[in-house]
């Protein structure tokens, strides 16, 4: 048990009843509260938090422990409750359980079995509000539910899909391809009222009109050539959850005016049938195109894009938000040596730099593929330039000896010249140049830059202070 007290509320019009089961909880070392009226006891769930709250079922000589079981779910999903019965009414504890209770007991109460069954929804409940507050936690520090990135760029775009994820407005994701539209989309729907329900990822790019139809909206048996049978289409699947198409732009009129209809009525009829289904389905959108020069050209129904984009997120491409490469970059070689079984050491401030001021036209699918070929092709555990492929670029590997240390090991052709240009400089002004490049090279991380120098963290505020960097 932890050192903090359990809250306990525990609930009954009998009084007597109440300070028995009170007594026996408090040799726990419980910090408990009474409430004798379904009344009283609302307006104490409202007030403060309980880890467990043990109700009577029959208060007042009606089943309001349901209503309590209610009541407290809305406000508080971590507490756990007990629900206390007499013989009569079994059914109704069974259905208490279905409905979030912990357990049910039976009067006359064994108290041992008490305290027994309520440490344990004591230990759940905290546990349940432990995991609530990490992955709160983590959010905070990495993202939105996997969304990584801490540039202001990213950090206005996560506080945008906080916005708009609990509601049921349909979202324009808009970004270069290889900036991730689809993960957005799940986030979205990860963090919505939606979540335990469907989410239906479609991309309209990549099928012909017909078949992009019939995987939209289902088919009948004999609505054409090759369907057999009646199927099931994208949106009926979603139903109750969330559909994303991706590449909407490349949608084919025919089809944008049917997905319109379906947008307006909230009814699909699938191809080859005249019977409409309901469905209420939220609608994710994504597109690397124009579509307001897409309208304007005609090849896009301007009330079709007015209805996809009641709220547009706008994804930055990775070379205007550089700060998350570091983070990135991390995330993906970790991930990557959990999958190839390899332990990775590190990363030397060379191949991190080049990493770091590469442009990355493809985004963070780019960086993705890079640091998989970088754990793939790795031989002595520390990623170095001889671990970056070739589209990266500019890059020439020296023999060196046994003896040379593994992070002098690579050098590229600039690099050498630049050691020649700087003969002939005051020592201070080298200096201040090489930790002025190897902070850039690790996005301004101090503690990474005194490793790679090789001095203490002191002496790098002191000599930072004293360059002026």
């Amino acid at each position: 048990m932890s050192e903090t007290p359990l809250s306990i509320l525990v609930i009954d019009d009998d009084e007597n009843h109440a300070d028995v089961v009170v007594a026996s909880l408090e040799k726990l070392g419980a910090d408990c509260v009474k409430a004798y009226s379904q009344h009283d006891a609302l307006e104490k769930i409202q007030s403060r938090y309980f880890d467990v709250i043990i109700t009577d079922l029959m208060l007042e000589r009606q089943d309001s422990g349901i209503e309590i079981l209610k009541a407290v779910k809305l406000v508080s999903e971590e507490t756990e409750i007990i629900v206390v019965t007499g013989h009569n009414s079994v059914k109704v504890a069974v259905e208490a359980m279905r409905q979030g209770a912990f357990n049910y007991l039976q009067k006359p109460l064994d108290l041992q079995q008490l305290r027994t069954i309520t440490e344990r929804a004591g230990e759940s409940s905290r546990l349940r509000r432990i995991n609530r507050e990490l992955t709160q936690r983590l959010d905070e520090k990495f993202g939105f539910t996997g969304v990584l990135g801490n540039s202001p760029e990213m950090l206005a775009v996560i506080e945008r899909l906080k916005r708009v994820a609990p509601t049921d407005a349909s979202v324009l994701i808009q970004g270069e391809t290889g900036t991730g539209k689809e993960l957005f989309a799940q986030s979205i729907h990860q963090n919505s009222p939606r979540k335990n329900k469907p989410f239906v990822a479609l991309n309209c790019g990549a099928l012909s009109e017909h078949i992009l139809e019939s995987e939209l909206f289902g088919h009948v048996k004999g609505a054409f050539t090759d369907a057999s049978s009646d199927r099931l289409g994208k949106f009926e699947y979603a139903n109750g959850g969330t559909i994303f198409l991706d590449e909407v732009g490349d949608m084919p009129m025919p089809t944008q005016i049917k997905l319109l209809r379906v947008l307006e009525n909230s009814e699909v009829t699938r191809v080859g049938s005249n019977n409409t289904i309901k469905i209420n389905v939220r609608i994710l959108s994504a597109t690397n195109r124009n579509l307001e020069e897409a309208v304007v050209s005609g090849m896009f129904r301007q009330d079709l894009y007015h209805r996809l984009k009641v709220v547009t997120i706008r994804i930055p491409p990775l070379r205007d938000r550089s700060a998350d490469i570091p983070v990135l970059l991390d995330h993906f070689l970790k991930q990557f040596a959990k999958r190839y079984g390899k332990t990775i050491k590190g990363i030397t401030s060379a191949a991190r730099k080049i990493l770091f001021n590469f442009d990355w036209p493809g985004n963070v699918r780019q960086l993705r593929n890079v640091a998989e070929s970088m754990i793939v092709v790795d031989y002595d555990s520390l990623i170095d330039q001889d671990d970056l492929p070739e589209e990266i670029g500019g890059i020439l590997t020296l023999p060196h000896s046994a003896e040379t240390p593994v992070a002098d090991k690579t050098w590229n052709i600039d690099a050498s010249r630049g050691l020649r240009e700087l003969v002939g400089k005051p020592l201070a002004e080298i200096e201040r140049l090489f930790i002025l490049e190897t902070l850039q090279s690790v996005a301004g991380n101090r503690e990474e830059a005194a490793q790679i120098l090789g001095i203490g963290e002191r002496t790098l505020y002191r000599k930072i202070k004293e360059y002026g960097i």
